[in-house]
Order: C-alpha cells, then sequence, then structure tokens
C-alpha cells in the first residue's frame, strides 16, 4: 500500500489530497497491464475509467486506418480519462499502448463513491484537473507543439529558469525554457523547424562536430562530449524531431532555434548518462552543447549544410522529367503540328520538337543548381558572433569544420573571411534565383500543356492531359487541367519566395544578418515544393499525355502558316495570294493550291512530309 500511495502521490491529479481520501482512491485502484499495440480505449466508446500510467508509454491519436494523428505519446506519471470523473461521454480519440505498459485504473462508480464520501477530494481533484485543461488551452494556439508537450495531458512539469525569470516547461519535454518563450513569441507560420528533417539532422550534425572539436581541444569531457555526440545521433537518424517546436519564422536571427537544438540535446545527454531533463549542473545546454560557438555561425552553416543535404531530390525530379519529356519527343515525332508564335500560326513543326524543346530547357538547369549549391560548401563555423572567433580556440574553427565534413560526408571548407561570411548572403540570393528560374520554366511548359489541351471541342486540343478529377460542380463532363495548374501555382509562390529572400539579404545590418530565419523559411519552402510540384507533374500529367495527330495535320493544313513551307516551291507572289483567298473563302491552302495546279497532289504531299517540313530545307 506504501508503495502504491506514493506513486499516486507523484501524480499530479491526486498530489493534494488528504491521506485518508488518498487511501480510499489506493483501496478501489486496480492495476492493469497493456501489450504493444493493445488499446486502452477507442473513440466513440464510453469513458467508464480514469487511468495512470504506471510504467511504459501510451499514444493517444485521432482518426481511423491510414488517416492517423498522433495527438499526444504519454509516459510514467501522466492520467488520462479525466473524463470520467464527469460523466460517460464518449471519447473523442483513442489510445494505444506503444510498448508494454502498466495502468492504475479508477472505474467511475468508484470515483462518483470518493467524490459522495468526500467533497473536498472532489473539488481538488477537479481543481486539478481544470488547471491541466488551462495549461492545454494556453498552449492550444500553438497547435505546431503537436505531440511534442506530451506532459500538458497530465500536467507534470518541471521548473527551468533563464535570464528572466522561472517557468513551468512540460516535464516530459526535451526542449526548455528558452524554446518554450519562443513559442508563446512567435506564432507566426505555424510551420515548426521539425517541418524540414534535414534541416534537424544539419543542426545535429554541427553540434555533434562542435562537441568533437571542443573535446579534442581538452574543453570538454569525455563522458558530456560522447553523450551529446550519441543525443545528436539519435536526432541525425531521425528521432526527437517533434521536439523541435520553435516557429520557422522568427526575431533574434535564429538564436530560439539554436537554443532549441541545445535544449534538447542537453536534456537527452542529460538521460544517457542516467540524470533527469533539466538537471543542467551536469550537462548545460549554453555551457556544454553551445560551448565555443554563436547562433551567428551554427544557424547559418546548419542551413547551408541542409540545403547541401536536401537539394538531390529536386534535381532528380529535375532528371525524372527531362526523361518523360524525352520519351514523349520520340512518341510524337511523326506528328505533324503547326508552330505558333505570339498566339498566331507559324511554321509547321513536329510534336516531338515541342516536347524535345521542354526537355532542353528543364535539363539545362540541373547543372546551374549544382553549381550554385557549390557555393554553400564554403561555412563561418568557429566565426562565433561577427567572425572574430572569440571564445573559441584558434584551432577550433578548422577542427570544427574538419569534424562537421566527416559526419556529413560533405565537402565542407572554411570562409576566406568570417566577418564577411558571417553577414554575407550572396550565396541564399543566387541559389534561390536559381530555383525561381527553374519554376519559371516548368510553369511556362505548364501554360503551354494548358493551351495545347484546351477544348477539347473548341480549344486546340492537340494533346489530351490524363484525367485527375472531374472538373466541375455545375458542368457535366468538364475535366480541367488540374495537374498543371497546381504546378503553376507553386511556381509563383517559389517566384514570390525569391522576392523576400532578395529583400531579406539586403535587410542585413553591419556584421549580422538578422533576417536568416525568413531565408531559411522560404528556401526550404521552395526547395520541397517546386520538387514535390515536378514529381506530380511527372507522374500524373507528363507520362499520360496522348496525341490528337489528325487534329494536329488538320489544323496545319488549314493553317496560313502553311505558306511559309510552300514558299521555296511556288513563289512568294503565288504565296501571297493563295493565303489571302484561303482566309476570305475559309479554304484550305492545300486545297487551293491544288485547285489552280500550283503542286501536283504527289508534289505537296512530298512537301508536307514532317521530316521536309520540320527541319532546314536541303
Amino acid at each position: 500500500m506504501s508503495e502504491l500511495l506514493s506513486i499516486l502521490r507523484g501524480v499530479v491529479l491526486f498530489q493534494d489530497l488528504a491521506d485518508q481520501d488518498l487511501k480510499e482512491v489506493a483501496q478501489r485502484i486496480t492495476r492493469r497491464t497493456f501489450r504493444l499495440g493493445e488499446y486502452l480505449f477507442r473513440a466513440g466508446a464510453a469513458r467508464t475509467e480514469l487511468m495512470m500510467i504506471q510504467s511504459g508509454e501510451v499514444e493517444i491519436f485521432q482518426g481511423v486506418g491510414e488517416v492517423q494523428k498522433t495527438v499526444a505519446r504519454l509516459g510514467e506519471g501522466n492520467f488520462i480519462g479525466e473524463g470520467a470523473m464527469l460523466g460517460d461521454e464518449p471519447y473523442g480519440t483513442s489510445c494505444r499502448a506503444v510498448v508494454d505498459t502498466t495502468v492504475l485504473a479508477l472505474e467511475r462508480r468508484a470515483i462518483d463513491e470518493i467524490f459522495g464520501r468526500s467533497p473536498d477530494a472532489a473539488r481538488k481533484m477537479l481543481s486539478q484537473v481544470a488547471r491541466v485543461m488551462a495549461y492545454r488551452l494556453t498552449y492550444a494556439s500553438y497547435g505546431h507543439l503537436g505531440a511534442a508537450v506530451p506532459a500538458l495531458l497530465g500536467g507534470r512539469h518541471r521548473l527551468e529558469h533563464d535570464l528572466l525569470g522561472e517557468r513551468e516547461v512540460p516535464a516530459d519535454a526535451y526542449y526548455g525554457i528558452q524554446t518554450l518563450r519562443a513559442v508563446e513569441n512567435y506564432d507566426i507560420t505555424g510551420i515548426p523547424l521539425g517541418h524540414y528533417p534535414q534541416f534537424i539532422r544539419a543542426l545535429a550534425m554541427v553540434k555533434k562536430a562542435c562537441a568533437r572539436a571542443n573535446h579534442k581541444l581538452g574543453d570538454l569531457d569525455n563522458d558530456i562530449a560522447d553523450a551529446i555526440g550519441a543525443a545528436c545521433d539519435e536526432i541525425i537518424a531521425g528521432n526527437l524531431h517533434t521536439q523541435f517546436v520553435v516557429d520557422m519564422i522568427q526575431g533574434g536571427a535564429g538564436t530560439s532555434t539554436n537554443m532549441n537544438a541545445n535544449e534538447v540535446i542537453a536534456n537527452r545527454a542529460l538521460e544517457i548518462l542516467g540524470h533527469s531533463r533539466g538537471e543542467y549542473d551536469f550537462i548545460h545546454p549554453n555551457n556544454h552543447v553551445n560551448m565555443a560557438q554563436s547562433t551567428n555561425d551554427v544557424y547559418p552553416t546548419a542551413i547551408r549544410l541542409a540545403i547541401l543535404l536536401s537539394y538531390e531530390p529536386l534535381t532528380k525530379a529535375m532528371s525524372d522529367l527531362a526523361y518523360e519529356l524525352k520519351q514523349k519527343s520520340v512518341e510524337f515525332s511523326d506528328a505533324i503540328k503547326m508552330g505558333r508564335t505570339q498566339l498566331q500560326d507559324a511554321v509547321p513543326m513536329t510534336l516531338g520538337q515541342e516536347f524535345d524543346a521542354f526537355r532542353v530547357t528543364v535539363k539545362e538547369d540541373i547543372q546551374r543548381i549544382r553549381n550554385a549549391v557549390d557555393l554553400f560548401k564554403e561555412i563561418n563555423l568557429g566565426a562565433t558572433a561577427i567572425g572574430t572567433g572569440i571564445t573559441a580556440k584558434p584551432e577550433y574553427s578548422s577542427l570544427a569544420i574538419e569534424e562537421l565534413a566527416r559526419i556529413s560526408g560533405v565537402e565542407l571548407v572554411p570562409a576566406a573571411n568570417l566577418v564577411e561570411a558571417t553577414s554575407d548572403m550572396g550565396a541564399f540570393v543566387l541559389f534561390s534565383g536559381v530555383l525561381k528560374r527553374v519554376a519559371v520554366k516548368i510553369s511556362k511548359i505548364c501554360n503551354d500543356l494548358r493551351l495545347l489541351s484546351s477544348g477539347p471541342r473548341t480549344g486546340f486540343n492537340e494533346i489530351n492531359l490524363p484525367p485527375m478529377a472531374p472538373g466541375s460542380s455545375i458542368m457535366p463532363g468538364k475535366v480541367n487541367p488540374v495537374i498543371p495548374e497546381v504546378v503553376n501555382q507553386v511556381a509563383f509562390q517559389v517566384i514570390g519566395n525569391d522576392l523576400t529572400v532578395t529583400m531579406a539579404a539586403e535587410a542585413g545590418q553591419l556584421q549580422l544578418n538578422v533576417m536568416e530565419p525568413v531565408i531559411a523559411f522560404n528556401i526550404f519552402q521552395s526547395l520541397k515544393m517546386l520538387t514535390q510540384a515536378i514529381n506530380t507533374l511527372t507522374q500524373r500529367c507528363i507520362k499520360g499525355i496522348t496525341a490528337n495527330r489528325e487534329r494536329c495535320r488538320q489544323l496545319v493544313e488549314h493553317s496560313m502558316g502553311l505558306v511559309t513551307a510552300l514558299n521555296p516551291y511556288i513563289g512568294y507572289e503565288n504565296s501571297t495570294r493563295i493565303a489571302k483567298k484561303a482566309l476570305d473563302t475559309n479554304r484550305s491552302v492545300a486545297e487551293l493550291v491544288l485547285e489552280e495546279k500550283l503542286l501536283t497532289r504527289e508534289q505537296l504531299e512530298e512537301i508536307l512530309k514532317p521530316e521536309r517540313m520540320t527541319a532546314p530545307r536541303v
């Protein structure tokens, strides 16, 4: 009984109860075990019991089947099902064990009896529930915290302090007080740092490299350096990303991002050494994890490294698109059509030539992206605050960069002038400009696809785009070019992002550009959106395009542009007269040429062969 009472005292729900009331709760408790994957309750079921997690971990989630969203992961000391104290309304979420889990359960009937005998117990327990609910509501507007604040559901917390005073931090959180303040201060985009995994991995790589460098220089104890490195390895492997909860756009030139990383790494390192989260006397976010560093060298280094780790999916998407466009250019090589300038008939070409031009315009920018990315290999790690290297040893910068190159597998070099490198955003401007160039080109291709497929009865109707969705809620049978449309919109966003990057880079002052967060956000967003848009265009549009060959040829034969192809054979005067007559009578050029016996049918058919119409005259 004494052990059980001690456990219950550790649950915030019961911590204010009188001894007699707590004993009555303990007498009615039942201990239950749930195996991995077993449900504690399901959405829609009536609330029948209050449960406290004695050991293990559970996941609370919304949705069914494959469409599920994790609300929280709860560990020892948290309570769930508190609604059972108020009534039998059904659960709005489901809960299952993610490891073998033991809970202490209190049935609603037992709760009613306890409350009936002790109004004081009822008041205190309901007061704690109200406090926890208020705590949850405080952070409800910071929706991107997601599962990173599991203690909110149980109300457990730890006290941390900083320059501005003390704050309660969720006990199970790996982040600390400075991250908490940043979440409150910067509820801007709703997109947290963890939305970009390569950025988080890059931050962890930088921190690990710095810890190794400091250890080699004799400034960081072996155990602490190893623990920091192990924590970073977990983050590099993809763990703890939900703990990076600060908004991507923030004040402070990225300090909140750096501190989010410092606190998560410090608290995980503490656990690795057998300490509790928040016991910073042993491993401190600033003194140890951030040793010989500043946000002003760590943050831009991590952004640059993240881009180096992130750009290849884009170049692969572009290569895949170019490949599929090449397939279509071969498939459509015999499809004669009318080329157009200024939306007016120009001269004949093949549909294959048109698609091959699309291929070239995409493929040529792959190398331009790679060239621009190379600029990010020059980093300012070791510059500390403004580039002078204050607080770091002379050997630190080169050593940290060597370690980072080894950890990341990316060739990195120190900037020639660390003061200049700390404030200069030129590489970001250039790279963003290349992304804009790609976006503009892809968008132009999408414009052409929409025009070429327009109609189908009253437009160009030279190609068919694969139907992806019904096109109207009111017009039966309508199918819209939705894939090119969505890619157009992504292109507009990327173009706008480039302007933001440009303005932010220009806004730097003296030895630092404080606008780096919005630069990082826009470039990461452009990279991700452009990659996904191009993949979507390739897989859900280009692959399924078919040609309307007869329609293409019909338009050629009825086009004024055909006269240009015939001009070398029938002469300029005849060509001009035939063109005017065709326009006045709405008859085809070919028909009039045959009628006036300027060419025989055999001659005309020979001239109108694709290989004769679409290449220099032999």
